[in-house]
This record gives structure tokens, C-alpha cells and sequence, in this order.
């Protein structure tokens, strides 16, 4: 069925480089585009926007066609927001105008608007800056405000180009937590072009990888990162981001136990209700395997789990799928090790195994 992903088709040429892009996405949740600069990611953005056109293109969101081999709606036709690397904000308007420019229009228009300013001012915290200038905002304000406004627009799909590239680590990281906020609060779909996979692997739910102009591979983001046979998994900094719900807090110790699909781990204590979830990011290279449960280990965390799949990188090393759990059908993690390790160990797919996670290693 149609009805609740997006399904996006592009295929032509810009001078040299050529776009040959398919990929499905829920029509729900973030997905980002993430790929090297220049392969594509904004382009495909674009095409979304209705800002470029080729011949051979396919745009759907849900049961909603925008584009097909027999119509084409305009960019102001697309019911979108758009928020750029730049925050291009109107300098002579306050912030409050700011925001309030495409939401009078909608309800000029005798609309009711589902997304409402109040609502929006709250979850960006910009309420202290609404008679200020747009010109007196740093960086990251802008692009707070630049935020507001695109989903005051009332859009059916959010584009997002890159929006925190413009912004010092220190700016992003303030940045990021309103992100979240909103990733949680509003039903609205995301589109999301980066090149940092620590925004990605922080914000997104699905990931559409990009290389040249092509789709290498696309789903949900956890499944994407662990399959041994893809790219992210041969990065230096190939780890799997899991969704961990609090299960209780140890002050004495500054730990906190979480639980995902199949385990339990301990980790640097974290802020949240009991029943909280949040976002962990278990990196390859913390994660080593051994056939038997370790005795007095310093490592905290050793988690019954199954090898799924293995594959060699080219550097002597191997990548190892795991599911975690007796029966290997829970959450599954990568585990970097050396090909002797691998080779001495002797495992073979189904074998049981513990995975071994420093806790202090868990973000």
C-alpha cells in the first residue's frame, strides 16, 4: 500500500552528474540522506521541493501524488517547510513576524491550523526572543526561528538541507536537543541531508544512503548501520544507535540501567523518568565476543547474544553482526575485532556468544 511512506524516484542529468535516485521511506519519524558532499543528497532535496524538475520523476507522500509522468505541482503548490543551511529569515521583521508569515496566511485562508504558534514558540524555546530583531540572533537562534517558521507553514513534510552545517560543535550541540523535542512532539515526516553521521545516528529513525548520484541502501537506521556488507559498518566510527527505555537509576555509582530488545545494559547515568526512552549508541570497536560469561571483569555489561553474519573489511579485521538475547532475536549490534581473533574463536552463524560493552563506551 501507498498509504503511510513516501516513495521517491528521480533520474536525470546536471551537466556531469548524473541522478539516478529510488528509495521508499515512512511517511512518518526522520529519514535522513546521508552520503559524501556532492553525491546527490541535496539534489534529491530539491526534486522533493519541486525546485528541480526531470523528466523521469516519481514523488509521492502517502496517497498523495505530486509528481508523475503526467503532472508536476510547482514548489508553492507542495504543501512543505524548508529549512536551509543558512537561516534565510526577513531582516526587517521581528522574530514573532518572522514566524507568524506563513502561519496568517493559512489562516487567511480559513484554515485551522494543526500546528499552533504557542505550541511551536515552547518546544524551540524562543519565546524570550519574540520582539527582538532577526538581525540581533545568533546563529543557532536563527536557525531555531527559521524552524518555527517552516512548521508554521502548516507543511505535510518537513525538508530539512543540512541545517546545523553553518554552526560551531558547541552551537550544534545546544541545537540538537530542540530537534529531539520536536522529533517527539510533532507527527510530521522529515526529510534530513547531512554528511555528520553523529547528527544522523542522534536524530534519524530510516536512513537513505546516497554514493554518486544512486541509492546504495535504505531502511530503518539501526538495520542500515549493522549489516556488515554496507558502508557505515566499515567506518572508523561504525556503531548501531538503539532506542533504550530507562529501568532505574544508581546515583551511588552514576549509572543508570536501560533496556533494549533482548538486553539489559548499564550505562553513565542519564536524566529521565523511569519509562523514558533514549537514544544509546554502542560503537563496533567497544563491543569484543567471547565463548563463555567473563569472571571478575571490569566490563559491566555482558549480554547473551547469536552471531548472525560476519564480514571481513580489508584491513584484517572483521565485522560481526550479533543478536542479542539467548535466542539472538533481539536488538542486534556490531562487534569490530581481528581476523585472528575471529579465526581463533572458530564461530560459526547461530553460535552462542557474550558481547562484551564497556559501559563508560555507551552515549
Amino acid at each position: 500500500m501507498s498509504d503511510g511512506v513516501i516513495k521517491a524516484r528521480f533520474r536525470g542529468q546536471l551537466g556531469a552528474f548524473g541522478l539516478d535516485a529510488s528509495f521508499e521511506t515512512p511517511a512518518q519519524g526522520l529519514t535522513a540522506l546521508f552520503g559524501p558532499s556532492g553525491c546527490g543528497k541535496t539534489t534529491v532535496l530539491r526534486c522533493v521541493a519541486g525546485l528541480q524538475r526531470f523528466a523521469d520523476g516519481y514523488f509521492s507522500l502517502r496517497s498523495d501524488v505530486w509528481q508523475d509522468e503526467t503532472q508536476f505541482r510547482s514548489a508553492y503548490e507542495r504543501p512543505i517547510g524548508v529549512v536551509f543551511q543558512e537561516a534565510s529569515l526577513f531582516a526587517h521583521l521581528s522574530v514573532r513576524r518572522n514566524l507568524l508569515f506563513g502561519y496568517r496566511r493559512t489562516v487567511a485562508r480559513g484554515s485551522q491550523p494543526e500546528i499552533r504558534f504557542d505550541d511551536v514558540v515552547e518546544l524551540l524555546g524562543i519565546g524570550s526572543m519574540l520582539e527582538r530583531s532577526s538581525l540581533d540572533l545568533s546563529g543557532g537562534e536563527r536557525q531555531r526561528v527559521a524552524l518555527g517558521r517552516a512548521l508554521l507553514s502548516q507543511p505535510k513534510l518537513l525538508l530539512m538541507d543540512e541545517p546545523l552545517s553553518a554552526l560551531d560543535r558547541l552551537t550544534k550541540d545546544d541545537i540538537l536537543p530542540y530537534l529531539e523535542k520536536l522529533h517527539a512532539a510533532l507527527a510530521i515526516p522529515v526529510l534530513y541531508v547531512s554528511h555528520d553521521l553523529a547528527e544522523v545516528e542522534r536524530l534519524a529513525d530510516s536512513i537513505v544512503l546516497i554514493d554518486r548520484g544512486r541509492v546504495s541502501a535504505s531502511g530503518p537506521l539501526a538495520e542500515v548501520q549493522s549489516n556488515p556488507a554496507l558502508p557505515l559498518a566499515s567506518l572508523p566510527e561504525a556503531a548501531v544507535s538503539l532506542d533504550a527505555r530507562i529501568e532505574a537509576h544508581d546515583s551511588t555509582y552514576g549509572l543508570s540501567k536501560v533496556v533494549v530488545r533482548g538486553a539489559s545494559l548499564l550505562i553513565p547515568e542519564v536524566e529521565g523518568a523511569i519509562g523514558a526512552v533514549r537514544r544509546i549508541r554502542v560503537r563496533a570497536s567497544d563491543v569484543s565476543l567471547a565463548r563463555t560469561v567473563p569472571v571478575e571483569s571490569s566490563i559491566l555489561n555482558s549480554l547473551p547474544a547469536r552471531i548472525v553474519s560476519s564480514a571481513a573489511d580489508g584491513r584484517n579485521q572483521v565485522n560481526v553482526l550479533v543478536g542479542l538475547g539467548q535466542d539472538g532475536t533481539g536488538d542486534r549490534i556490531l562487534s569490530r575485532i581481528t581476523r585472528k581473533s575471529w579465526d581463533a574463536l572458530g564461530l560459526p552463524v547461530g553460535s552462542s556468544v557474550q558481547a562484551q560493552v564497556k559501559s563508560v563506551a555507551l552515549t
